[in-house]
């Protein structure tokens, strides 16, 4: 049985905080059309304030290396843009509560940098779900881990 938009916003409004990793927003912003109606209906449902988003600033850069590489300055702009303009999107910067949650996540489960920092940030930002395609990320205990591709099926 495929999945619906329906489907989708069903299992997104179960949460009132939802996690986002980096890749979400890239496919959102490069409009990847294998998952085009999740992250349509993802971003539809914060903008209207059904859920709010978290993710780290370390999204941003991560999200502005291949405009940069390219030297596509208004693409580096339209997604800083979008990033810190975004209804009902947070972006918590790496403070000392954020740290210590990252080195608990590494300590135990030994996960890059990045991801224990994205991770962690959304659990002291107090999200039930984090939206990744990332499927090395799903057993963490502390939330609900949606992978992109297996909302799919």
């Amino acid at each position: 049985m495929e999945t619906t938009p329906r489907d989708v916003k069903e299992r997104l409004l179960r949460h009132r905080v939802l996690g986002i990793d980096t890749m979400v927003f890239i496919y959102h912003f490069e409009d990847n059309p294998t998952y085009r109606s999740i992250t349509g209906t993802l971003f539809r449902l914060i903008e209207e304030g059904e859920v709010r988003g978290v993710t780290s600033t370390l999204t941003i850069m991560e999200i502005l290396v291949k405009p940069k590489r390219l030297d596509n300055l208004v693409a580096v702009e339209d997604y800083k843009y979008a990033l810190t303009n975004f209804p009902n999107l947070n972006l918590r910067s790496l403070d000392l509560e954020v740290a210590e949650k990252a080195a608990e996540i590494r300590a135990r489960r030994n996960l890059r940098p990045p991801d224990a920092i994205q991770l962690a940030t959304c659990i002291v930002e107090e999200a039930s779900a984090f939206i990744t395609n990332d499927a090395q990320l799903r057993d963490i205990e502390e939330l609900e881990v949606m992978i992109l591709k297996e909302m799919l099926a």
